[in-house]
C-alpha cells in the first residue's frame, strides 16, 4: 500500500501546477503581451514557484515518512507498554513474594507467642498447684499441731481435774480428821471438866 501511495504522490507532484497557467497566459495577452512573451513569463513563473515550493516542502515530511514515523512510535510505545507491564508484573510478584514472606514471619511469630503464652500459663499453673500443695501441707501441719495442742490441753485439764479431785479429797480427809480430832478433844475436854 505504501508503494502505491508513493507512486501516486510522486506522480501527482510532477504534474502539479501551483497556479492556473492557461489563465495567466490569457491575462498577459490581455495586457498586450504576445503569446510567446506570455508563455515565457508563465514558464519562468512556473519554474520559480515550483522551485520555491520544492524548497518549502523539502524540510516537510512526506506522508510515507510520517506513516513510518507513526509506525515506529507505535512500535516503541507498544514495547514501552510491554516493558512497563513486565516491570509491573515483576514488581507485583516481588511484592507478593515479600508479602508472603512477611506473612509467614508474622505467622511464625504468632505461633511462638502462643507457645510462650502456653508455657507461661503452664508454669503459672504449676507454681499455683505447688503453692496450693504447700498451703495444704502447711494447713494440715497446723491442723495436726492444733489437734496435738488441743489433746495436750485436754490431758492437762484432765490431770488438773484429777489433781484437784485428789487435793479436794485430801482436804476433805484433813477436815474430817481435824473435825474428828477436834470433836474428840472437845469431848475429852467436856469429860474432863465435868
Amino acid at each position: 500500500m505504501s508503494f502505491i501511495s508513493k507512486r501516486s504522490f510522486s506522480f501527482s507532484r510532477k504534474l502539479c501546477n501551483h497556479f492556473d497557467t492557461f489563465k495567466l497566459v490569457e491575462r498577459l495577452e490581455h495586457q498586450q503581451f504576445t503569446r510567446q512573451q506570455s508563455e515565457a513569463i508563465m514558464s519562468i513563473l512556473k519554474k520559480v514557484v515550483s522551485e520555491s515550493m520544492t524548497d518549502l516542502t523539502k524540510p516537510m515530511v512526506s506522508k510515507v515518512e510520517k506513516e513510518r514515523a507513526v509506525y515506529v512510535y507505535k512500535v516503541d510505545f507498544a514495547q514501552l507498554k510491554s516493558e512497563i507491564q513486565l516491570i509491573e508484573k515483576n514488581d507485583f510478584s516481588l511484592m507478593k513474594a515479600e508479602n508472603e514472606r512477611l506473612q509467614s514471619q508474622v505467622d511464625k511469630l504468632r505461633q511462638r507467642l502462643r507457645e510462650e503464652i502456653s508455657r507461661s500459663q503452664a508454669h503459672v499453673r504449676l507454681e499455683l498447684n505447688l503453692e496450693k500443695g504447700r498451703v495444704r501441707d502447711e494447713a494440715s501441719a497446723q491442723d495436726i499441731k492444733i489437734r496435738e495442742t488441743d489433746t495436750r490441753i485436754e490431758s492437762d485439764i484432765a490431770n488438773l481435774r484429777t489433781q484437784m479431785e485428789a487435793i479436794k479429797f485430801q482436804i476433805l480427809q484433813y477436815m474430817v480428821g481435824t473435825m474428828t480430832g477436834s470433836g474428840a478433844l472437845f469431848l475429852a475436854y467436856l469429860r474432863m471438866f465435868r
